[in-house]
């Protein structure tokens, strides 16, 4: 999980930098920018902003799509209606994916977040026909709130789309032609254009989408809804409380601020993030990772955690819902063998699971993944420890590690996880989607939530003894299990276990294993586990 933290300070003028009149996937083009209007203050020269603290790593992406509506209407709304123009056979970064599946697989996951959000996908080919589809695409696009045009360059698709989106409020181009315009609120939008709120706008979603992944492809979708369409509620739980926060934070966190000021590594920190777009969760994580210190827990703990002074809440997204596996090698699964499955191989080994490739985009890309699952002392007590690795912004590999509680849901395979990560409770709903009989793989799903950092977050870990791949062999099944969390597996990331010595690993003296199986041989000769 991570967080997003900001300090209100007092407000400024922002300069305009420079805009292109497109999203392309050029770095240079945008820098970092927040979207909610800012307070500054300086603390011992230390820019002490609202800007967002990563504190693990679940990306705010996730937190920002996941959460469920905070606010109820007294009527229903109108549906968002979106058209997706994609130019036929283009390819995607996502593995090679064509943009044709990759924005299809959007329009479903906009669902997650609102059912009334619909999108239609065309590719450009129906443009250049005469038949009844390019009538009924006319007729779509007259009532269409937002017009994505993704990767067309077609020299009469773009003179098509020119004559036939006029009417159309809000127009987005991403990596298509330059002859295109995007248009926000009615506005063409050009570079060196005055209006603040979209010129953030514009460089938010141009940040989101070079990160290249399923995730930061509706989130861009989703901002342009919240600032042109309907406020989106998952948005406006994040925005500036201002003043309130500061008061807050002066009244009950005045030591926390001083001490955390006056230690390099938590001013470091600070400063770091600071420099992070409020979106990047990966950047934030990198600043806690490099610059991680007691006095910065002990500020994130005051701040948020017990006096909730940023003022936000969310809950664990009900979407999507996710089937726990109901048997395990031809027995109906109960409590306990659910538990031994996340146990897993330790005891033959020293860790439990390796993650070989992971769906969310920030925390699943970090190195050397393990996974430590045990029974504690406690007749019911059982724990989860991740450990994992991190390259600080100064180029050192550095090892991390959390520890879980975990309880039992109420159907067998599914638990509740909660987390005390560097001042900030996090709680989450895990499901065992599969185990291969013979432990060879698994894969796992989680939905969670850091209520007073008002994030919530989903993703899967795709587990194996030594975080190499499965087989081929099993691809079929494991198509399947992804299937049933709504993941395609050109979303997955994989996770780079090339170089992973000496982790920190070991679990407390006393602490017990398997109830119900036993491993009884080696990875490569796991035909020999017991039950």
């Amino acid at each position: 999980m991570a967080i997003s933290l900001k300090a209100p300070s007092l407000p400024v003028t922002r300069a305009s930098a420079h805009f292109s009149n497109r999203f392309i996937t050029s770095r240079a083009t945008f820098s970092p920018v927040n979207i909610h209007r800012k307070l500054r203050t300086s603390i011992d020269d230390t820019n002490f902003s609202r800007r967002r603290v990563g504190f693990r790593a679940r990306t705010i992406v996730q937190s920002v799509l996941e959460t469920e509506k905070s606010t109820k209407t007294e009527k229903p709304e109108s549906p968002v209606r979106m058209v997706a123009l994609v130019g036929k056979g283009e390819v995607s970064p996502l593995k090679s994916t064509s943009w044709h599946e990759v924005m299809l697989h959007t329009a479903r996951r906009l669902k997650w977040v609102d059912e009334g959000y619909e999108m239609l996908v065309f590719d450009d080919e129906i443009l250049r026909s005469s038949d009844q589809r390019a009538m009924n695409l006319k007729q779509e696009m007259n009532q269409t709130d937002i017009l994505v045009v993704v990767a067309v360059t077609n020299s009469e698709s773009v003179k098509w789309i020119q004559t036939n989106s006029k009417n159309i409020k809000n127009v987005i181009c991403f990596e298509s032609s330059p002859e295109l315009m995007n248009r926000l609120g009615g506005t063409d939008f050009r570079s060196g254009n005055k209006d603040n709120e979209a010129t953030e706008v514009v460089k938010t979603v141009g940040d989101a989408w070079e990160r290249r992944n399923s995730d930061d492809i509706r989130f861009c979708l989703l901002v342009i809804i919240n600032a042109y369409v309907r406020p989106v509620p998952v948005l406006q739980n994040l925005r500036s409380k201002g003043f309130s926060t500061l008061g807050c934070m002066v009244k009950n966190c005045g030591p926390q601020i001083l001490n955390c000021l006056l230690d390099p590594n938590c001013r470091k920190a600070l400063q770091c993030l600071n420099k992070c777009s409020p979106v990047d969760q990966v950047c934030s994580y990198r600043c806690i990772a490099s610059y991680e210190s007691p006095y910065f827990e002990a500020f994130s703990l005051c701040v948020l955690q017990k006096h909730n002074c940023l003022e936000l809440d969310a809950k664990i997204p009900d979407k999507p819902y996710v089937p726990p596996m109901t048997s395990f090698r031809g027995k109906e699964l109960c409590h306990e063998t659910a538990e031994d499955l996340f146990v897993g191989w330790l005891g033959d080994l020293d860790w439990s699971w390796r993650v070989a490739a992971g769906q969310n985009p920030a925390y699943d890309q970090f190195p050397c993944q393990y996974q430590l699952f045990y029974r504690g002392k406690g007749k019911s007590s059982f724990w989860y420890e991740p450990v994992f690795q991190v390259r600080t912004l100064e180029g050192n590999l550095v090892w991390r590690r959390r520890r879980y509680s975990v309880k039992r849901g109420k159907t067998p395979a599914t638990f509740r996880l909660s987390v005390l990560d560097n001042g900030v409770v996090s709680n989450e709903f895990w499901t065992i989607v599969d185990v291969s009989d013979d432990l060879s793989w698994g894969l796992f799903h989680y939905n969670g939530a850091a209520r007073v950092a008002g994030q919530s977050y989903t993703g899967a870990v795709l587990v194996t003894p030594d975080g190499s791949y499965p087989a081929e062999k099993e691809r079929e099944r494991l198509q399947s299990a992804l299937e049933k969390c709504g993941i395609k597996e050109w979303e997955l990331f994989a996770v780079d276990n090339c170089s992973c010595e000496n982790p920190p690993l070991g679990i407390p003296e006393g602490s017990r294993l398997h109830s119900k199986i036993g491993i009884t041989k080696e990875p490569d000769l796991v035909q020999g586990i017991e039950m």
